[in-house]
C-alpha cells in the first residue's frame, strides 16, 4: 500500500500539486485504494487545482490540540490565532475558579472552544458563551464543540455584544476575538485563495481614519461593561493596527495595555483590563 500510495501521490504531483499537500490528499481521501477512492481523491485534486483552501476540501484541520471541522462557512484556523490562545491562558486570573469566557466572532470556534480544553486538562471547569453574527458559522462552532465533548457552551447569534444576554454584563472574566481587520482595499491585494473564504468574517469597514478598523472600535469601545473588574481583552489585529488600537484603548478607559508581537515579529495580539 505504501507503494501504491507513492505513485498516486507522484501522479498528483505532476497534475500540478506541491507534494506535501498531493500527501494529505492521499492520506485523506485514498483509503483502500478502491476505485471509488481515486475518483474522491481525483475529484479533491481538481478542487485545489482550481484554488480552493486545502483545508476545505480536506474538511478539518488541527488548532492546538483540537481537530476542527472547517468549510466555506468559516475561516480556516491559522498559527497566529493559536497564539493568541496561548496569551488568553497566560492572562486569565489564577483566583478565578470557573471562568466566564465570551468569544466575539467564533467562526469555527478555534479559540473558544481551544481555551475550554486546555482550562478542562488543568481541572478548572469554565463557561464558554460563542457569539458569532453568522447563523452558519454558529452551526459549524456547535458541531466542533459536540465532537471535542465541549459541554459547557453556548452559542449566541449577534453582532458582537448586540444580542447577548445583558445578565452578563460586568460578569465575564476573558473576552477573546479574533475580529475582521482587512479593509476592503487592502483585501484585493491578498492572495486570491482567500476569495473562498467569508468575507464578512475578514474585512471590515474603516472608522477613525484607520483602515479595517470598525469592528476592532466597536469591542473596544463597548467591551469594558461585559468585563468584571479585573477582567480582560485579549485580541487579535492587523499587523498595521497597533498604534491605532494602543490609542482608542486609552480613550476608552482600559487598563495595563499591552499589545504583543507574534511569533514571526509582527504586531498582533491586543491586551487590555477593565480596573
Amino acid at each position: 500500500m505504501a507503494a501504491t500510495n507513492h505513485a498516486v501521490t507522484a501522479e498528483l504531483v505532476a497534475l500540478g500539486l506541491e507534494r506535501r499537500e498531493a500527501r494529505w490528499l492521499v492520506e485523506e481521501f485514498y483509503l483502500g485504494g478502491e476505485p471509488s477512492a481515486r475518483a474522491d481523491l481525483l475529484a479533491a485534486a481538481s478542487r485545489r487545482l482550481s484554488g480552493e483552501p486545502l483545508q476545505y476540501i480536506i474538511g478539518h484541520w488541527p488548532f492546538r490540540s483540537l481537530d476542527l471541522d472547517v468549510d466555506a462557512r468559516v475561516l480556516i484556523p491559522r498559527p497566529e490565532t493559536e497564539e493568541l490562545v496561548d496569551v488568553a491562558l497566560g492572562e486569565l486570573d489564577r483566583d478565578v475558579v470557573t471562568p466566564l469566557i465570551l468569544d466575539l466572532g467564533c467562526g469555527s470556534g478555534a479559540i473558544g472552544l481551544a481555551l475550554v480544553s486546555e482550562l478542562r486538562q488543568r481541572g478548572v471547569v469554565a463557561t464558554l458563551v460563542a457569539v458569532d453574527e453568522s447563523a452558519d458559522a454558529l452551526t459549524v462552532a456547535k458541531a466542533n464543540a459536540r465532537k471535542h465533548q465541549v459541554l459547557t457552551a453556548s452559542f449566541v447569534q449577534s453582532s458582537w455584544f448586540s444580542t447577548v444576554d445583558a445578565s452578563l454584563r460586568g460578569n465575564v472574566d476573558l473576552i477573546v476575538s479574533n475580529p475582521p481587520y482587512v479593509g476592503g482595499d487592502d483585501f484585493e491585494l491578498l492572495d486570491p485563495v482567500l476569495r473562498y473564504e467569508p468575507l464578512g468574517a475578514l474585512v471590515a469597514p474603516d472608522r477613525h481614519g484607520h483602515t479595517g478598523f470598525d469592528d476592532i472600535a466597536t469591542i473596544l469601545e463597548q467591551g469594558l461593561e461585559w468585563l468584571r473588574p479585573g477582567g480582560v481583552l485579549v485580541m487579535e489585529h492587523g499587523d498595521q493596527q497597533r498604534d491605532a488600537i494602543v490609542a482608542h484603548a486609552a480613550t476608552q478607559g482600559w487598563q495595563n495595555v499591552r499589545d504583543l508581537d507574534d511569533l514571526s515579529g509582527h504586531p498582533r495580539i491586543f491586551v487590555g483590563r477593565r480596573s
